[in-house]
């Protein structure tokens, strides 16, 4: 018996790694076949229609850029923060600020971006009285533009926390701390120092995470609907409104957009890749004439900390706007603040919130659950049988990551109709966990991989099995690292919304469909109440990591390994 779960445990990776393959391949063969009238008349005729769609060039370069200008702005941001902040307590508070910006799913970072940019949104407001006289929202593109700009500062605001999360893990693993301080010692800069000396071996860490973000912000729906242009959208907004439209000719249309959209995605990384090669040369031709940089940090640290504190303020304030808008009464602008505050509108909504709630939290309990024992399971392997997990089955697991879901999410509908499972709870709950277990598993690897295996091996030697020393040992002394990343998977969970749209087929409601679909009618006040609650349940997942730890452990802090 225990040689079979012995057996089954050893299969557990190539079983998580198959579950993010399989569905990923099946959904490419699924979106391809429509777009090539496999199935019924073959030819290119959709190609043909997505060339006659006049919005075309401006959607492929919509795409490009937001994508490449987010990605590359993040990642610098965040590079600079680990360069110039570290030792001192404004890095120790720039870390707790952003990482509960972690939890915030995209939907409700955009919502709070739109209600502070907005012509009518909070900075104007807080300018009109003494600075412009403005007694109406004046006609400005602050929000949509067609440039792009809302949504590259969306963008931004939510991948930094994502990019400096996997900077901290993999840090460790590049003895910063000394290479630092070695280069210091030499007469280098902080900046030009750490850029010499750490960079390379971090950058080698987080490759994949900054392809998967290159990716989203490529192709993301939903902030791109609610703060990029409309006239016409980003691409992977036209092919999401192709696929919920009522007429099936849309469909292949659809498809041909989506391997274009695909095609864009190989085309940037490809140019990102040039762009590493081409740093790479940069980076090791400033060395070899000796440059110092010694003055740079005088310029570069007070822009680092005025582009961290301008994010925080804008998502900060942001989401606060979204909590006053839920319980305003009468705000006419340009007042800064309402007149009145009420719960009417979470009164007369509590019904649908409530339901709505219940589901997305169910969703996602389930969701994280299931990505947690599957991530457990290939970490518990990995100890037992002495597995290291390769370079290709790690870019297998970032897969559905770096893979546009506008390119697969097609073909699993196309499959889950097929089956007779779409508009399920069951169906969307399966293609959240494809987007869920990446993160799942990420989170808890390095607090994992770090238990003290002395431990174990005293265990071992007082004749515990390797079972007990799992669930007796590293599992209660790792419970935080777990707790949290069941909290990074019920977040993300609750920040899906194309899977949840497209194998939902608009009968699996959450708090993030109904917050997208709200956003553009207007009602800020029930738009606030939607986000607000789709911020708190992922909250509430976070705070639970952190209080549930201290009650178990609060006699017994020598068991606390994190």
């Amino acid at each position: 018996m225990r040689q079979g779960a012995g057996g089954l445990l050893r299969q557990a990776p190539r079983l998580t790694l198959a579950l993010m393959l399989v569905p990923v391949a099946a959904g490419l063969a699924g979106t391809i076949a429509p777009a090539f009238g496999l199935g019924g008349t073959p030819g290119l005729q959709s190609f043909r229609a997505l060339a006659d769609w006049p919005g075309l060039g401006a959607a492929v370069r919509l795409s490009l850029v937001t994508g490449l200008a987010a990605t590359g702005l993040s990642l610098a941001l965040t590079l600079l923060i680990l360069a110039l902040l570290p030792g001192g307590r404004i890095f120790g508070a720039v870390l707790r600020l952003l990482s509960p910006l972690l939890a915030v799913p995209h939907a409700a970072v955009a919502l709070g971006l739109a209600f502070l940019i907005a012509p009518s949104g909070w900075i104007v407001r807080a300018l009109s009285p003494w600075a412009t006289g403005w007694d109406a929202p004046p006609d400005l593109l602050t929000l949509n533009d067609p440039a792009g700009l809302a949504l590259i500062a969306g963008l931004v605001a939510k991948e930094v926390p994502f990019l400096l999360l996997m900077s901290l893990a993999a840090l460790p693993q590049t003895d910063a701390p000394r290479r630092t301080m070695l280069a210091q010692t030499l007469g280098y800069g902080r900046a030009v120092g750490w850029a010499f000396a750490v960079l390379p071996a971090l950058y080698a860490q987080i490759r994949l995470p900054c392809y998967a973000v290159l990716a989203y912000s490529m192709t993301a729906v939903e902030m791109a609907m609610i703060l990029g242009p409309t006239r016409p959208p980003t691409l992977a907004v036209q092919i999401a409104l192709w696929m919920a439209d009522p007429a099936l000719a849309e469909r292949g249309r659809a498809a041909a957009a989506a391997l274009l959209q695909l095609t864009l995605v190989l085309g940037a990384l490809a140019l990102w890749r040039t762009g590493e090669l081409v740093g790479r040369r940069v980076l090791l031709g400033a060395a070899a004439r000796g440059w110092r940089g010694a003055r740079l940090d005088r310029l570069l640290r007070p822009l680092t900390l005025g582009a961290t504190a301008l994010v925080l303020a804008a998502v900060g304030v942001g989401l606060a706007g979204l909590a006053l808008w839920s319980v305003a009464g009468l705000w006419s602008f340009p007042d800064s603040l309402p007149q009145t505050m009420s719960l009417r509108i979470w009164r007369e909504a509590a019904p649908d919130l409530a339901r709505h709630a219940a589901l997305t939290l169910g969703l996602g309990a389930a969701v994280a659950g299931v990505a947690l024992i599957l991530a457990l399971a290939c970490l518990e392997a990995e100890q037992r049988h002495a597995l290291s997990p390769s370079s290709r089955a790690m870019a297998v697991l970032y897969l559905p990551l770096i893979v546009p879901q506008v390119v697969f999410l097609p073909g699993l509908q196309v499959a889950a109709l097929g089956l007779g499972l779409d508009g399920t709870p069951l169906a969307v709950a399966a293609a959240h966990l494809i987007f869920v277990l990446p993160y799942v598993f990420l989170s808890l690897s390095a607090p994992w991989r770090a238990w003290d295996a002395r431990i174990g091996t005293v265990g071992a030697a007082l004749g515990a099995s390797p079972g007990r020393i799992f669930w007796r040992l590293r599992l209660p002394m790792l419970l935080r690292p777990v707790l949290t990343a069941f909290a990074v998977g019920l977040a993300v969970s609750v920040g899906q919304y194309l899977p949840t749209l497209l194998i939902g087929g608009g009968r699996v409601t959450t708090l993030t469909t109904e917050a997208v679909a709200l956003s553009s009618g207007g009602n800020r006040r029930v738009v606030g109440a939607y986000a607000l609650l789709q911020m708190l349940l992922p909250a509430a997942g976070f705070a639970a990591a952190l209080v549930l730890p201290a009650l178990v452990f609060r006699r017994r802090r020598g068991m606390r390994a994190a």
